[in-house]
């Protein structure tokens, strides 16, 4: 990647080089958008969600407990790893997008944290990836060992 000081124009040969000054228009797609040949946004698709959350230590018995608690009121939960003062989630949710089960994973630690009694920590990592790129990594090597044993475990 070139790297260019801040209105200089960065020529790449053609004639549709910037004036200096001139703002590049920036394009978006919206969240559901899709193009030729993908799915329909209004399906379903599994995602393959890790939630870290980290903060002061608390009893492992209670954080254990919690997490516990955790797996039976989110039953597609797979596997907890926790420590004194942080813990990994990871689960599979179906949602129709990225958007939305990055939307429930962020509020699963918070809207469980009293039912659950769980530590007042707060999230400090999220990581959503769809299925198939989820095999890919595995099938390749690298990525996060898939969750087995399937619980709630000490790190």
């Amino acid at each position: 990647m070139r790297r260019v000081r801040p209105g200089v124009a960065a020529s790449r040969g053609g004639p549709a080089s910037r004036a200096v000054g001139e703002e590049r228009a920036l394009t978006s797609v919206a969240a559901g958008d899709t193009y030729e040949g993908e799915q329909p946004a209004d399906l379903p698709r599994l995602w393959h969600v890790t939630l870290s959350v980290s903060g002061g230590e608390a009893p492992l018995t209670e954080v254990r407990r919690g997490l516990e608690q955790l797996a039976h009121d989110h039953p597609f939960l797979l596997t907890s790893r926790y420590a004194n003062d942080h813990a990994e989630i990871r689960y599979w949710e179906e949602a129709r997008d990225l958007h939305d089960a990055a939307a429930v994973a962020l509020r699963l630690w918070g809207e469980h944290r009293q039912t659950a009694q769980l530590p007042p920590w707060e999230i400090v990592g999220l990581e959503v990836v769809d299925r198939e790129t989820y095999h890919q990594r595995i099938a390749e090597g690298y990525g996060p060992l898939p969750a087995t044993p399937v619980g709630v475990h000490p790190f």
